[in-house]
Order: structure tokens, then C-alpha cells, then sequence
């Protein structure tokens, strides 16, 4: 498996829709940070399917480090 991608070192601040499900990019290659576009083709890291239980405003990993995928859980602040 390829390492992941620091995309950002923080998190991203994205509106979740209440039942909606999202594809967090695990691999940090998107264009579409923080969510899959399919760059992870060969890589052997899969994005992680998410559905929101409530809209509202989530923080999801950009260092793709994370113990709580897809959520940060401030990794980014020990790189």
C-alpha cells in the first residue's frame, strides 16, 4: 500500500446533509479535498464511506492521519 498524502496539514470544514452519504479521501491525491474523485486508482487506499447523521458543520482530516476516520482528531498537530 502507498502512504497517504498530507493534503493540508488541518482539518477540513465541510456542511454535511442530514442522511447524505460522503467518500472521504483516504489517500490524499483528490482534487476534491476532502472528498474521493477516484485518484486513489493503484494506490491500494480506499476512501471511507460516511453518511451524515445530522446536517451540520463537520471537521474532516487533511493530513490523512487521523485514529478517527474521516474525522480530525488533531494528528496534524504532531507533523
Amino acid at each position: 500500500m502507498t502512504e497517504p498524502l498530507i493534503a493540508q496539514k488541518g482539518p477540513f470544514s465541510v456542511e454535511v446533509e442530514a442522511g447524505k452519504e460522503y467518500y472521504w479521501c483516504a489517500c490524499g491525491r483528490s482534487a476534491n479535498q476532502p472528498f474521493c474523485d477516484g485518484s486513489h486508482k493503484d494506490t491500494g487506499i480506499e476512501p471511507v464511506a460516511f453518511k451524515a447523521a445530522e446536517s451540520k458543520e463537520v471537521y474532516l482530516c487533511g493530513c490523512k492521519r487521523t485514529g478517527d476516520r474521516p474525522y480530525c482528531d488533531g494528528t496534524h498537530g504532531k507533523l
